[in-house]
């Protein structure tokens, strides 16, 4: 039977004996999990107050989230993901902004809000590590049940947007909206009740709701939790529990591939992962590395089922438009974009006209909206289309390419170019772990690329040889290759394992990571900047009156 609701989806588990949820501390099945969250439902019913039943949670991944995140749907109420990586004013604005009701944490959560406003007094806080709690949750066992106002309209989860190229914003998402994902994602992406899927990513996050809990609760497969990711215990997580199936970002496979290869790496019981923003390079080393195959696809927070994947995809592309109101436009003009010219190399030949904004005229409806920001939810419906805020193209066969976000889009010698090119070319760099590549402000005019690089323990700049590999990608562009790189040992990420390509930005070559700037043509290599280049850059910007071009 297929239901249109979470809570639903959750009560056809109840006697369901399969195993539901593993630790490294111990198993439940799914009949107990279904209890375990009713009895948080119940719980959570005699707190409930007038307004918003907005429930905070503040967890690494731990069973408690998941049950939680059962309580809720059963209850009517909607989880608030927040995000442990957060801190000070920044966490407490996304907080307040939500109007919780409740706090869940533990002592450490508790800690990184100390001294914070977020508009939720003490005694509406819930410590599962604190020593009544358990005893409390035991006072609310009971025949589990759901709240009859529930419907597939209710709103059951606010999730934070990662916040890549600006403010993050709390996306709406329904009971329904979530359980049409759970079926469509356990169909696509083979999640079957014989899986055993492993939740890297963090339960805060769209990736790990729509791509595996929710997938896994259709299906009946087995969710296996840690904590928190870690690339050097990724293999050994794996051959642990049994997995199967992982969701993922392209960070988190960045990461793994960076650890020492070894000959036993695909002896392991892993066949499938879903995921976005590998490199097609990542992908092919991932599958002959561990034996697994990533499948990419294309969605976010807001929305999904835009694009569909079929068998003959090119390695590069996302799909083909799920219906016809999926389409590439020219934001200026709403028309639709030419057909992207590919070289022998796969370079938009034609980028002026081919390159636009990834759009679905009939999706507006299915756009649920933002929390308490209409400037936001304006922003995404113009015109009566949603408007996704990603750059791509479409290649003469019909298949659509990702570009990059609209931020991503380089005004370069009179030329929009756009940043992805750059940044897929530097992460195939055997050397550099991961890379984004963005636009910094020209000190005449326009825009100048790049790229900012994270590199391993023991590595220096001069290893990477980066002009000389750089000129021989074929498929980047002259315009493409970065004036300045940065170099870091760890690079800012987004909660999600994205990096903050905005607070990169932001920065630029400010930063007091070392920056590398490219000599010229006449002498191909890059030169590290001192203080005082970076102080006779700023006099450039100055004597041509673009100092408003610098944060």
């Amino acid at each position: 039977m297929t239901h249109d609701t979470i809570a639903d989806l959750l009560l056809d588990r109840l006697g369901d004996d399969r195993t539901g949820l593993r630790t490294r501390e111990r198993d439940w099945t799914w009949d107990e999990v279904v209890r375990e969250s009713a009895a948080r439902a119940s719980l959570a019913g005699t707190l409930r107050r007038d307004g918003p039943f907005h429930i905070g949670v503040l967890l690494d991944n731990l069973p408690e989230y998941v049950f939680w995140l059962g309580a809720a749907a059963l209850a009517g109420a909607t989880i608030v993901g927040v995000n442990s990586t957060r801190r000070g004013a920044g966490l407490a604005r996304e907080v307040r902004h939500t109007d919780l009701q409740l706090m869940v944490t533990d002592a450490a959560g508790r800690g990184l809000l100390d001294g914070l406003d977020i508009g939720v007094p003490d005694d509406r806080f819930l410590l599962v590590d604190d020593a009544g709690y358990a005893a409390r949750v035991a006072t609310h066992q009971g025949g589990p049940v759901r709240d009859p106002s529930v419907t597939a309209a209710t709103q059951m989860l606010l999730l934070f947007t990662s916040g890549t190229t600006g403010a993050s914003k709390a996306a709406r998402c329904s009971q329904g909206r979530l359980a049409d994902r759970a079926h469509v994602m356990s169909a696509k992406y083979g999640v079957t009740r014989d899986d055993v899927t492993y939740c890297p990513m963090p339960l805060f996050h769209g990736n790990a709701l729509m791509a595996l809990w929710a997938p896994a609760l259709v299906a009946g497969a087995t969710i296996a939790l840690t904590p928190r990711f870690s690339a050097s215990g990724f293999l050994d997580d794996v051959r642990y529990f049994g997995a199967t199936y992982f969701s993922y970002v392209g960070k988190a496979i960045a990461y793994v591939l960076a650890t020492p290869e070894r000959q036993d790496d695909a002896d392991n019981p892993l066949t499938h992962a879903f995921g976005t923003e590998a490199s097609p390079e990542d992908q092919v080393a991932f599958g002959r590395r561990f034996g697994c195959r990533l499948m990419e696809g294309y969605g976010s927070s807001e929305s999904a089922g835009m694009i569909t994947r079929p068998p003959d995809v090119p390695p590069a592309a996302l799909g083909r438009p799920a219906r016809d109101g999926v389409r590439i436009v020219d934001p200026r003009t709403r028309q639709t974009c030419a057909p992207a010219v590919l070289d022998e190399y796969g370079r938009v030949t034609n980028g002026e006209e081919a390159v636009g904004e990834l759009v679905d005229v009939d999706g507006a409806a299915r756009f649920e909206g933002y929390y308490k920001n209409p400037e936001a939810d304006a922003e995404r419906v113009r015109h009566g289309w949603y408007w996704t805020g990603d750059l791509g193209y479409v290649d003469e066969a019909g298949f659509v390419y990702f570009a990059g976000r609209s931020g991503d889009w380089i005004r370069v010698d009179s030329e929009n170019i756009s940043a992805l090119p750059t940044q897929s070319a530097l992460r195939r760099h055997p050397k550099i772990i991961d890379a984004a590549a963005f636009g910094v402000p020209d000190p005449w005019s326009g825009d100048q690329v790049m790229a900012a690089i994270e590199v391993g323990d023991g590595v220096g700049f001069e290893d990477l040889d980066l002009a000389a590999f750089l000129a021989r990608q074929d498929d980047l562009g002259t315009k493409g290759a970065p004036r300045y790189v940065r170099v870091s040992r760890a690079l800012p990420t987004t909660g999600s394992g994205k990096l903050g390509k905005r607070q990169l930005q932001l920065e630029g070559w400010r930063t007091t990571d070392p920056v590398y700037r490219w000599r010229g043509r006449d002498a191909p290599a890059y030169e590290l900047m001192t203080a005082d280049d970076k102080a006779a850059l700023k006099a450039e910007f100055a004597a041509n009156g673009r100092q408003r071009f610098l944060p």
